[in-house]
């Protein structure tokens, strides 16, 4: 593959001494493969390889630099896989980062019941307290900790199976709504509740499968599941804010084509359903916000001109688009969607990109840009869990590596088992 960088005579500015760097105009799979690289390199490159604290990827690249999410530890198992895929990374060097990082997770990250800190520091392994543990992130701690057991077989597969065996999903659920909590804090206890749709499917299925603490298989029956239109797209199951990671994350690992649960609800064509709602609702609001466009949609979580905001979403949803709206756009909207929307997604890559050259970096893409101020703004972090997302759906389109290996796990497939059926 030809690398990007070369002189031509449209120039732009790349950093604040005014260099000028321009950019081949790319398209399609070659534009998948780069970002697919980029986002490869900041599991590598924002890792820590030493000896406290082995394997534990940054939350973000620029201002948290000691903050490990366990999101992006899990999600940087999925990196190693890709890499091996693609020859980026060395099979025996892959297997043993995974050996050490499954290693600091059996033996120095601190849990409740086999559930860990959202965000830890990167260099030891003391947790932020003042966080929370969390059962969606350590969700996805679990499933990157398969995937490497299934990839790479042998001793990574039976730690990983070790750590999975350790999370009480009992422990994590209200007795009473038959809903599991969202979140614990040591002096606090249990806060929030699933009780609606969104990202959390990953749950219900490694819950039930569980050899040691599984939940009985009806507490997929206790969280609402709203439908609701969007003009001519019909009987959409929504979330609460209609921000598309939550279409997204479990479809990251669990492949949903062609199956439907009790109810008849096919999540992946849900996703595909609210993926085009999304980029819709960005048309009919291009005269409002004009950093929408056809090519320019994916409104989920990410960073704005003024902070995080993990509730930009689009109809239907529950929220007041007006008040969590500001026309900020997360490149990992349309990417992590490709899997449901590929010709749309790969249009907005290739927007992007050949356009934006402001949101490109060794990363790949950026988090997010805005158009609604004075002078455009554009994000230069990265976000473990952006970058992972993408880099999980890139790959399935283009090879179906992760559900590959994933959906070979004994227990993925019995939970499944438990949930769905083949249509």
């Amino acid at each position: 593959m030809k690398e990007i960088i070369f002189i031509t005579m449209s120039a732009f500015k790349r950093n604040q001494k005014g260099m000028r760097l321009f950019m081949q105009k790319l398209y399609g799979k070659e534009l998948l493969e780069k970002e697919l690289k980029g986002s490869y390199l900041f599991f590598i490159r924002e890792n820590n390889f030493s000896d406290k604290g082995y394997g534990l990827i940054h939350d973000e690249t620029v201002h948290k630099q000691n903050i490990t999410s366990i999101a992006s530890v899990g999600y940087g198992f999925c990196a190693l896989v890709v890499g091996v895929v693609h020859g980026y990374l060395k099979y025996d060097e892959a297997k043993r980062i995974a050996t050490k990082t499954l290693d600091t997770i059996l033996n120095e990250l601190e849990n409740e019941n086999g559930f860990y800190y959202h965000f830890i520091k990167t260099s030891s392994k003391k947790s932020y307290e003042d966080y929370e543990i969390s059962i969606i992130d350590t969700a996805l701690l679990l499933c990157g900790a398969i995937l490497a057991g299934e990839f790479f077989k042998g001793v990574i597969k039976e730690k990983a199976t070790i750590i999975y065996e350790k999370a009480n999903w009992r422990w994590f659920l209200d007795d009473k709504s038959k809903q599991f909590y969202i979140s614990y804090l040591k002096n606090e206890g249990f806060s929030g509740r699933w009780s609606a749709y969104a990202e959390q499917l990953m749950i219900y299925i490694l819950a039930i499968a569980s050899p040691t603490f599984n939940v009985d298989k009806d507490v997929y029956d206790y969280f609402d599941k709203p439908k609701a239109d969007y003009g001519n797209i019909k009987n959409i199951v929504y979330s609460h804010c209609g921000s598309l990671f939550t279409y997204q994350y479990s479809h990251a690992f669990f492949d949903f084509k062609n199956k439907k649960d009790k109810n008849g609800i096919d999540w992946f064509e849900n996703s595909v359903k609210a993926t085009f709602a999304n980029r819709q609702y960005c048309i009919d609001n291009m005269a409002k916000y004009k950093t929408y466009s056809e090519n320019a949609w994916g409104l989920t979580a990410c960073l704005t001109p003024t902070e995080y905001n993990s509730s930009i979403g689009a109809e239907p949803c529950n929220t007041n688009l007006d008040v969590e709206n500001d026309g900020t756009v997360a490149t990992s909207g349309a990417i992590g969607s490709i899997v449901f929307t590929p010709k749309y997604s790969i249009k907005a890559m290739e927007n992007y990109y050949n356009n934006f050259p402001e949101l490109w970096s060794d990363y790949g893409f950026n988090n997010s840009f805005n158009f609604e101020g004075d002078s455009p703004w554009f994000a230069h972090e990265n976000l473990g869990i952006d970058k992972g997302i993408g880099l999980c759906m890139i790959e399935n389109y283009l090879n179906g590596s992760i559900w590959k290996y994933f959906m070979k796990n004994e227990f993925v497939q019995k939970g499944m088992g438990e949930i769905f059926q083949e249509k």
